[in-house]
């Protein structure tokens, strides 16, 4: 969704920028858990409520978190529940994690197996994944059993599709042309 991206940004920015003089680690942390609270549908539906104050949706948020929220995830959390933005908190939350991987050169990895792969098998796979991507890779091990063997591979806009399905898709392809 275009709008929501473009809505983001300028949040995700500025949250980055305040957060690289601090600790990109816990604002990264917080950021996950208040974007998992906010995609909460009955989070949502008492933000959404018209006879539901601002502060009351800020008191609500805040109190789910124990060891409390930093000052600037309060600061933030209130500059987005002002301007009626909760709704897009996980897409913020996806764009500041952009920013972070690209000031730190390292991208975001699914890799998509029929199978589960142990630490070791991942370690190897993501080292050779490096190489053929030139850069570091944060993966992410997801079970998609329709894929028969092998792996799929998407990082950022990249896709490497090792898997059985997809070779059985080129030799169908091949056969039928």
């Amino acid at each position: 969704m275009a709008e929501l991206a473009t809505i983001a940004r300028p949040y995700a920015e500025a949250l980055f920028q305040v957060a690289s003089k601090g600790d990109l680690v816990q604002t990264s942390e917080q950021l996950d858990a208040l974007a998992a609270v906010a995609a909460d549908p009955q989070v949502r539906g008492f933000a959404d409520n018209p006879k539901v104050t601002r502060e009351q949706v800020f008191d609500l948020i805040n109190s789910l978190f124990k060891s409390g929220l930093s000052d600037s995830s309060k600061n933030f959390l209130r500059a987005v529940i002002d301007n009626k933005r909760l709704a897009a908190l996980t897409e913020i939350a996806a764009q500041f994690h952009a920013l972070v991987n690209a000031s730190s050169g390292v991208s975001d990895a699914t890799v998509y197996s029929a199978f589960p792969i142990d630490a070791s098998q991942l370690n190897e796979l993501v080292e050779a994944l490096e190489k053929r991507f030139a850069r570091k890779l944060n993966a992410t091990v997801l079970i998609e059993p329709e894929l028969i063997g092998g792996v799929r591979v998407v990082v950022g806009d990249e896709v490497l599709d090792t898997s059985v399905r997809a070779r059985l898709a080129q030799m169908k392809l091949a056969l039928t042309a």
